[in-house]
């Protein structure tokens, strides 16, 4: 496979077949934009359908679309700023190549002030001071017509275009878990392996700068951690540990039958079964404390698996301060049994006495 290494993508996560995605998504982009600007300046030849820096815009916006320099405040933002440092260097300094590197070097500062760092910006400065004869008799109207506008129909296209593809844009970093007992501690999950020191050590330790969202990199890191445990533990799975002897109510069990269900049992969840005999979701003391009797059962989303998978995959569900049981369905959505975070939390402690 070496022979074909120069096919292998630079960034990690990528595909060959998402390259391909993301040259499409540039050749329509870019297509359109020009065209689009084209109809709107009308008559006016003398300014330019489409500038060189949203070429670049492109190459973020449909190949890296998660990165902190894609999203839309950025492209709209940091090229349009920075076409505003550009023409206004160009007015202040007369000699070209101290105004190139001035309106460049001022309009990265301005972006990072602004949170609207973008790279194509800084080709969009120095468009601003060497562009000729049409960027200059444009004056300060470059900035918005046509960059502004080009980034605007630029990034309406993407949202359009990765909304198509089922791709999330613009891109959401990883929710930090919260602690949900509304206490000042920790939630359980950050309480143990590394912090948010050790990730900022780390960083500067490194002395570089990635082109990551903080919040994606350490949910990165923790899944990086689950699956090093899933790897570990993998030979334990779900259905040796599950309890089969299931404590369940069919759909019309009334509240206060539930309840009842719950405290006789002393369990904290209880699955609601359907008429066929499927899975309907779940509901706990928590779903019924202060529910008047009479009323039809508050039936939540269950949290579920298989049979055959690592029990230690479960421990991010069981730790998040909300779920006290998993529920293991069949492919046909029938209850084979349930995993609570004592049942767990035994397991593991059996599984590391004989590791150690």
């Amino acid at each position: 496979m070496t022979g074909f290494k120069f096919f292998f993508p630079i960034l990690s996560g990528a595909t060959f077949g998402e390259r391909l995605l993301a040259c499409l998504g540039a050749l329509i982009g870019i297509g359109l934009t020009g065209l689009i600007c084209g109809l709107s300046f009308g008559n006016h030849a003398q300014l330019p359908l489409i500038v060189a820096p949203m070429g670049a815009s492109a190459v973020l916006l449909f190949a890296v679309p998660a990165s902190p320099l894609a999203q839309p405040w950025p492209i709209v933002g940091g090229n349009t700023i920075s076409a505003l440092v550009g023409v206004s260097v160009l007015h202040l300094v007369k000699d070209p190549l101290y105004a190139a590197g001035l309106a460049v070097g001022l309009a990265i500062l301005i972006m990072s002030l602004t949170r609207s760092l973008h790279p194509p910006g800084g080709a969009a400065a120095l468009t601003a001071v060497v562009g000729g004869a049409l960027v200059k008799d444009a004056g300060f109207w470059f900035p918005f017509v046509p960059v502004a506008l080009n980034s605007i129909v630029l990034v309406m296209f993407g949202m359009l275009y990765h909304k198509a593809m089922r791709r999330p844009y613009p891109h959401r970093p990883q929710p930090q878990p919260v602690n949900v007992h509304n206490t000042a501690d920790k939630p359980a999950v950050l309480r143990a392996g590394f912090t948010d020191g050790d990730i900022d050590a780390a960083l500067a330790g490194m002395h570089e700068t990635f082109d990551i969202d903080r919040a994606d990199l350490d949910a990165l890191l923790r899944d990086v951690e689950q699956k090093a445990l899933e790897r570990a533990h993998g030979d334990l799975t779900c259905a040796d540990i599950m309890s089969r002897d299931i404590i369940s109510a069919p759909s019309d069990t009334s509240p206060e039958a539930a309840r009842a269900l719950l405290l006789a049992h002393d369990i904290r969840t209880l699955p609601v079964i359907g008429p066929d005999g499927a899975l309907l979701g779940t509901v706990g003391l928590r779903e019924l404390a202060g529910l008047p009797d009479g009323g039809s059962l508050p039936v939540s989303r269950a949290r579920t698996a298989r049979a055959s998978d690592p029990a230690i995959s479960l421990l991010p569900i069981l730790t998040d301060g909300l779920s006290h049981a998993v529920v293991i369905t069949d492919q046909g959505g029938a209850v084979e049994g349930i995993i609570s975070q004592t049942d767990l939390l035994a397991a593991l402690g059996k599984s590391l006495l004989r590791k150690g």
